[in-house]
């Protein structure tokens, strides 16, 4: 089989598009679990204490700027890939995502805060090319069952949650820029794969709607702009796990970066499984929400346990999350990729993206603040929110039972 043809081949799609978000994720979850060390228990000097502010707070911007740069990158990226092709998008934005990389370990080597954050905000705008992997997976739903491939993708991105962590807190010790300079490094074969095991030409989108950014579906759609509110409620009880879980270790576990990198590692392992099998109960009955909904309640539950628990029990729930967290992220992709495909693949996988830096915007900000009475305060916060989700999202099945009733 030739490169030409194989490409043609669904599955060989796929696996290339798998792969390519397994390593892209690596670079991208490398950071998460060493900013606390970096910070909080990094020198005193003008670095962690830039402006006179304490370091959880320097560290909550720093939280924030990446997560800001891919809000901003996803309002385009998605319908960008709509109307140019997804390969061409995926090229640009891999490449300077590698510089922003590299840019951000410079910025250590100096101590320059101020040159950190804008590394970490300029990698976040061209890092927001998941919406584009979702969207090429999305594209294969004639020959491949959507569920079970955005079940398949979310397994290599979660395996990708896995190394990335492990490897930067393995790797801090050896010096504060290693692990940006190995996660632009991981940037490399991702342009290989990209280029290899992806089609040149883009699929045709002919009915792509004339909209230039994802938030003109919110005027387009009220479903979605419910939708809009529900998934920020519920991303932002996951972004209280991910931004500071590696605080709440620090603090109530007295764990280091190599401790922060393990636990994050069987968080993402328990992400990676359960992602994995999550596709082969993707057909399971009842309303697709009504499921979210449960497994909402569940990371409810997990985070308000984080608000009480002692370090060592808290560890295992911090694993457990992985669990509600994979199952939830199987079925709400696959459910808008379908029930709002009119609007082009590229704009609902760039909605999504959207809410979630929103969100991670918003807990990185505040949460820094909060950080500074104490990390249980935003555990109990974001748990709140997942009950506010699974509500939200019990009402719109409800709403959406009775548009189908009436168009049967």
């Amino acid at each position: 089989m030739t490169p030409s043809t194989a490409v043609r081949h669904p599955y060989w799609i796929l696996a290339a598009v798998c792969l390519l978000g397994l390593m892209s994720t690596v670079g991208v979850a490398m950071p998460y679990p060493i900013l606390a060390p970096i910070f909080v228990g990094g020198p005193v000097d003008d670095f962690t204490h830039f402006a006179g502010l304490q370091p959880s707070v320097l560290m909550g911007m720093a939280l924030a700027a990446n997560p800001l740069g891919i809000l901003i990158g996803s309002l385009v990226s998605g319908p960008m890939s709509d109307r140019h092709g997804r390969r061409l998008v995926l090229a640009i934005t891999l490449v300077a995502t590698l510089a922003g990389h590299l840019l951000t370990a410079w910025a250590l080597v100096l101590r320059n805060y101020p040159l950190f954050a804008l590394a970490r905000f300029g990698t976040g705008l061209v890092e927001s090319n998941t919406a584009v992997a979702r969207a090429m997976v999305a594209d294969l739903h004639e020959q491949i069952d959507r569920t079970r491939a955005f079940a398949l993708l979310n397994a290599c991105m979660y395996a990708g949650w896995l190394l990335g962590p492990l490897v930067g807190g393995l790797t801090l010790p050896l010096g504060e820029p290693v692990p940006f300079v190995l996660a632009a490094a991981m940037t490399l074969p991702c342009v290989a794969v990209l280029f290899l095991g992806l089609p040149a030409a883009p699929r045709p989108h002919a009915a792509a709607p004339a909209a230039r950014n994802v938030l003109a579906l919110l005027a387009a759609d009220r479903t979605l702009a419910l939708i809009f509110a529900l998934q920020l409620a519920y991303t932002l009880a996951l972004n209280s796990l991910y931004e500071f879980s590696p605080l709440w270790m620090l603090q109530n576990a007295g764990y280091d970066s190599r401790g922060i990198a393990f636990v994050t590692a069987g968080q993402c392992a328990a992400m990676t499984l359960t992602s994995a099998l999550a596709g082969r109960f993707g057909r399971s009955g009842g309303h697709p929400l009504r499921h979210a909904s449960v497994h909402a309640l569940t990371a409810a539950v997990c985070l308000l346990l984080l608000a009480v628990l002692p370090g060592r029990l808290g560890i295992l729930v911090i694993m457990a999350m992985g669990v509600p967290t994979a199952m939830y992220n199987a079925v709400m992709p696959a459910w808008m990729s379908e029930r709002f495909a009119e609007h082009g693949q590229g704009r609902i996988m760039g909605l999504l993206s959207t809410i979630f830096c929103v969100s991670n915007v918003i807990v990185a900000l505040g949460g820094g603040w909060m950080a500074l009475l104490s990390t249980r305060w935003i555990m109990a916060l974001g748990g709140a929110a997942a009950v506010v989700s699974a509500l939200l999202m019990l009402r719109l099945a409800r709403t959406e039972a009775a548009r189908r009733a009436v168009a049967a």
